[in-house]
């Protein structure tokens, strides 16, 4: 009887580990942390309104093996356009949405595009009362500061996923 139980069990641990390899489950520490080797020496390019960006950029490549801005980088990482727009509602409560975008694509070091340029956005918003404590300019950049966490998110997984569309170089007539 002992035998059996122990026998059961043990089926029964590898069914269900065949069980949940084959639906596809993994461990988060399981994944590959390893750009594609074209971004493995990445040069950073941002706007200059864009410094906020430099630093979540800097540790999330790092974090995937990239070096980051060395002079014999193989490609540059351009910003090309990044945008904060604030909007504000007021009534009882006043609101406030921000929508942050950032425009970019990967360039060789002679500066011709590899990669098609690509936006991201991320958008917050809060409320809060006026007639209480006034903390909306900390509530605001902190907000500001997880979306620009946000973006540099973004674009991480795509240069890691490696799907950005290729760039469409104009030919010259014929």
């Amino acid at each position: 009887m002992h035998l059996i139980r122990r026998f059961a069990i043990i089926v029964l641990s590898l069914g269900l580990s065949a069980s949940f390899v084959g639906c596809g489950f993994q461990l988060r520490g399981a994944q590959i942390k390893a750009l594609p080797t074209q971004y493995q020496s990445v040069q950073l390019t941002l706007p200059e309104n864009a410094q906020d960006l430099e630093k979540p950029l800097k540790v999330y490549l790092s974090n995937l093996g990239a070096q980051v801005n060395q002079t014999h980088a193989l490609t540059r990482l351009k910003v090309t356009d990044y945008e904060l727009k604030r909007r504000q509602f007021r009534g009882k409560l006043t609101e406030v949405q921000l929508h942050m975008s950032a425009t970019f694509q990967i360039e060789n070091m002679q500066g011709e595009p590899l990669t098609a340029p690509r936006t991201v956005i991320s958008q917050r918003t809060y409320q809060y009362d006026i007639a209480t404590v006034n903390t909306e300019r900390q509530e605001e950049q902190f907000f500001i500061k997880v979306m620009n966490e946000d973006i540099a998110q973004q674009i991480i997984r795509q240069l890691h996923t490696n799907r950005l569309p290729t760039a469409v170089l104009d030919q010259a007539p014929e």
